[in-house]
């Protein structure tokens, strides 16, 4: 009995140790780091504002991290993507699973689940089942409205962030008491729409949006008095210009489809492609559930371009293309925008 109350009490101060100067913060407390631990966070994608809000909560000791992506490692994403190297970059590794393995090793303490999917309507309940709060690390609209929707369906507080340039922006949805993303963006933004593709970004605005998402998922899971500050607007800067604006978010808006009518039309997603852009002069297939041997397929198309592999990706080139495959069948291919080459070389190469 001695023996094992020794043993509580020495990793009750291995926790203390870890966490001090963030207890030491009266506004978190010991009360509030325990909370932290408890906590359970999904963060839908691990681009650069994902890993950088992975980072952070880690560190923070948020207990239960569920990091979700569809995407791979490339030496151009190291410039903003903080979790990743260029070993990570060289083998291709899923962003989620270099993201775990990377967090694994500052803070081996709490759990990451490294889920390497595109969150899509069939799945998202199943991704994002137990968590307590949602954090937007996407690149896309599409996606966002999906999280929203579900949030909004299940009660589920999320915090939206996009940064590009050297701008980024942020807003708190809180369902039921705070306008929804679609309270706020009716429709999808036409038009041109700036992309890290086509007008770059700072890491530093990466940086900033994080830390201030960040914050407010750490608010909501100490919860308290803690919930009282949580910020109720659409805030953004620009760390270049200098350029600050919040616009209040308010109440949720009468006549939104989602909030008020409960139409959760993206959720329902009859009209969703199964083939989506991805950027970088890129296209992603989705595909039905078709388990891919990578082996087998390495032994197809060797002949016929290069081709590597490791548990987690198949890589295949043939001018002018890149073709990376996942074990699901999902497939990105790189070197094209037209969605039917895309799909001409899917089926050439993998089958129909």
């Amino acid at each position: 009995m001695t023996s094992l109350r020794q043993g509580v009490d020495r990793e009750k101060t291995k926790f203390e140790e870890r966490y001090s100067r963030q207890i030491l913060f009266q506004r978190i407390g010991a009360e509030g780091q325990r909370r932290l631990a408890a906590g359970k966070v999904g963060i839908v994608g691990c681009g650069a504002t994902g890993s950088a809000l992975a980072q952070l909560l880690a560190r923070a000791g948020v207990g239960k991290l569920r990091i979700i992506d569809r995407d791979y490692v490339e030496t151009s994403n190291l410039q903003r993507q903080s979790l990743f190297d260029e070993m990570d970059a060289a083998e291709s590794l899923p962003k989620a699973i270099a993201a775990a393995r990377k967090i694994a090793s500052f803070n081996s303490e709490i759990q990451v689940e490294a889920r390497v999917e595109d969150v899509v309507p069939r799945n998202i309940e199943v991704l994002l089942e137990g968590m307590d709060v949602i954090l937007d690390g996407t690149d896309n609209f599409e996606t966002r409205y999906l999280v929203n929707d579900y949030a909004v369906k299940v009660s589920l507080p999320w915090v939206y962030a996009a940064a590009v340039g050297s701008y980024g922006v942020t807003l708190n949805v809180l369902p039921g008491k705070t306008a929804c993303l679609a309270c706020v963006f009716p429709d999808t933004p036409r038009g041109m729409v700036e992309t890290c593709e086509t007008s770059g970004i700072l890491n530093t605005a990466v940086n900033l949006v994080a830390s201030v998402a960040a914050t407010e998922a750490m608010k909501l899971l100490v919860g308290g008095d803690a919930l009282g500050r949580l910020r109720q607007t659409l805030w953004s800067f620009d760390v270049w210009s200098n350029e600050q604006a919040e616009i209040a978010a308010g109440k949720p808006r009468a006549g939104c489809r989602t909030c008020r009518d409960r139409d959760f039309v993206h959720l329902a997603g009859e009209a969703r492609p199964h083939i989506t852009m991805c950027g970088r002069n890129s296209v992603q297939i989705h595909e039905r559930a078709r388990p891919i041997d990578f082996a087998e397929m390495q032994r197809r198309l060797e002949s016929l371009g290069v081709v590597r592999h490791n548990e987690f990706v198949l890589k295949f080139w043939r001018e002018p293309y890149e073709m990376t495959l996942f074990p699901d069948g999902r497939a990105i291919i790189k070197g094209t925008t037209d969605t039917g080459v895309a799909r001409s070389l899917y089926a050439r190469y993998v089958g129909s």
